[in-house]
C-alpha cells in the first residue's frame, strides 16, 4: 500500500465502491489464488446460507459487480479492499478467476471502505461494528464525529455502538450470536456492579425480555432500597442455611434472601423484576408440588 495519509475520503470514496459492472472499463480479472482477505476487515463472521446464496446466483450469473482491490507486499499480488464476500462465494462457486479493479491506496481508507461497505449492506453485527469504530479512533486518531461523518451515522450512534464494548464478554458474545441485541446489551450497561449485571443478563435471557422489558428490569434492580434504620440487622446465616438459600435461588432461578429473626423465626424474600420473571418464578413453584 502507498503511504499513510491522514485526509477524508469524500468524493474518492465513492469512486472506489462504485457500482462498476464487470464490463466497465477499467475491470481486469485475476486468478483467485492471487487474492487475499483485507487484515482491516471488520466483518468476522460469515452467514454460511447467505453466502451459499450468492455462490448459487454466481454459478448462474457470474460475478456481476467487481471486486476493489489493491496491490499487495504479502504472498499473495493483491488485497481485497471490497467485495470479500463475493470472492468467498466465487471460490464456493467453482470460479477460478473474478473482476476487479485495481487501485492505489491507503491503510487507513481500505479500512474506512471495508466498514463503509459493510455498514451500508448491514453486513456487520453490533460488535464488529463497535471494533471498527474503535480501529478508526484508536489507531488513526480520528475522532467520534469524523467516524460519524465517514459512515454517514450521528455521533451518538457511534458512541453508543463503542459502548458496547465494555460490556463482559459474556455479553458480547450473546450479541454477536443473536441471542440478545444492542440495546438489550446498553440497558445492562447502566448497572456498574459486574455481578449484578451478569445475573440480569441471565434472567433477560432466561425470560425472553424485549428491550423495554430489560429497561424496566435494569431500573428496578438498581432502584436505591430505602433505609430502615430502626430495624435490628439479621444474624448471620450459618453453612447450613447459606445452602438453604443457594439450593432456592437454583430452584427459582431468581435471588432468594434467607433471613433469621429471634428464637428460630424468619422469612424468606423471593425477588422478581418484571411480571414476566415474576410469572416464571410462580411457574417454577407450581412446578414443584
Amino acid at each position: 500500500m502507498s503511504g499513510e495519509r491522514k485526509r477524508g475520503l469524500g468524493r474518492g470514496l465513492d469512486a472506489l465502491i462504485s457500482s462498476a459492472t464487470s464490463d466497465a472499463p477499467g475491470v481486469t480479472s485475476v486468478p483467485v489464488g492471487d487474492l487475499e482477505p483485507n487484515p482491516f476487515q471488520p466483518r468476522t463472521e460469515w452467514d454460511a446460507a447467505r453466502l451459499e446464496e450468492l455462490a448459487a446466483s454466481i454459478r448462474e450469473h457470474g460475478v456481476i459487480q467487481p471486486l476493489i482491490v489493491t496491490r499487495a507486499v504479502g504472498k499473495k499480488p493483491y488485497q481485497i479492499i471490497a467485495g470479500e464476500r463475493r470472492w468467498r462465494a466465487a471460490i464456493a462457486a467453482g470460479l477460478t478467476e473474478v473482476p476487479v479493479i485495481i487501485r492505489e491506496i491507503t491503510t487507513m481508507e481500505a479500512l474506512e471502505i471495508a466498514l463503509v461497505e459493510n455498514v451500508q449492506r448491514a453486513d456487520l453485527n453490533p460488535i464488529e461494528e463497535a471494533l471498527a469504530y474503535r480501529q478508526l479512533v484508536g489507531e488513526f486518531g480520528l475522532t467520534q464525529e469524523q467516524v460519524a461523518a465517514r459512515v454517514g451515522k450521528s455521533r451518538s450512534a457511534i458512541a453508543n455502538t463503542l459502548r458496547l464494548l465494555d460490556a463482559p464478554e459474556q455479553i458480547r458474545d450473546a450479541v454477536v450470536q443473536g441471542v440478545i441485541s444492542a440495546g438489550h446489551a446498553r440497558a445492562l450497561l447502566a448497572v456498574s456492579d459486574r455481578a449484578l449485571q451478569l445475573e440480569l443478563f441471565r434472567r433477560v435471557v432466561d425470560n425472553g425480555l424485549n428491550v423495554r422489558q430489560t429497561e424496566r428490569l435494569v431500573a428496578a434492580a438498581t432502584r436505591p432500597v430505602q433505609e430502615q434504620p430502626d430495624e435490628p440487622e439479621a444474624p448471620a446465616l450459618s453453612p447450613d442455611e447459606r445452602a438453604v438459600q443457594q439450593r432456592l435461588q437454583q430452584r427459582l432461578g431468581t435471588r432468594v434472601d434467607l433471613r433469621r429473626g429471634p428464637r428460630g423465626s424468619g422469612s424468606i424474600v423471593i425477588h422478581f423484576y418484571s411480571d414476566e420473571e415474576l410469572n416464571g418464578i410462580l411457574s417454577r413453584i407450581d412446578a414443584l408440588d
